[in-house]
């Protein structure tokens, strides 16, 4: 065992809230927020991306934090130019690190 922390990619779960919306969603934004899902769980530190933080994005994605008083809470990930949203909190824990996601919207 190393004291490395564990890399990508990362546990991702649901709030049963954010779980119960997206499953409400039509096919269309399932397939956006589920494409978006996989940005923050695959990136190296899922809030931390760089000084330019949208350029390995697709262009229909933007990540930012929440309140920009907070950088290191809830993070957004706007859809489709405002059309979704997913918002996520990354728990740096050493032994099991993992993203929550705690809204998801489609309109």
């Amino acid at each position: 065992m190393t004291d490395d922390l564990p890399g990508p990619p990362w546990q991702m779960d649901w709030t049963a809230e954010a779980r119960h919306e997206f499953e409400s969603m039509p096919a269309d934004g399932k397939q956006f927020i589920l494409a978006a899902r996989a940005e923050p769980v695959t990136s190296v530190d899922p809030y931390y991306r760089g000084i330019d933080t949208d350029a390995g994005l697709p262009h229909w994605i933007t990540v930012r934090p929440l309140a920009s008083t907070s950088p290191g809470g809830p993070h957004i990930a706007d859809l489709a130019g405002g059309r979704g949203w997913l918002i996520f909190t990354f728990i740096r824990r050493h032994a099991d690190p993992q993203i929550t996601v705690t809204d998801a919207f489609w309109a």
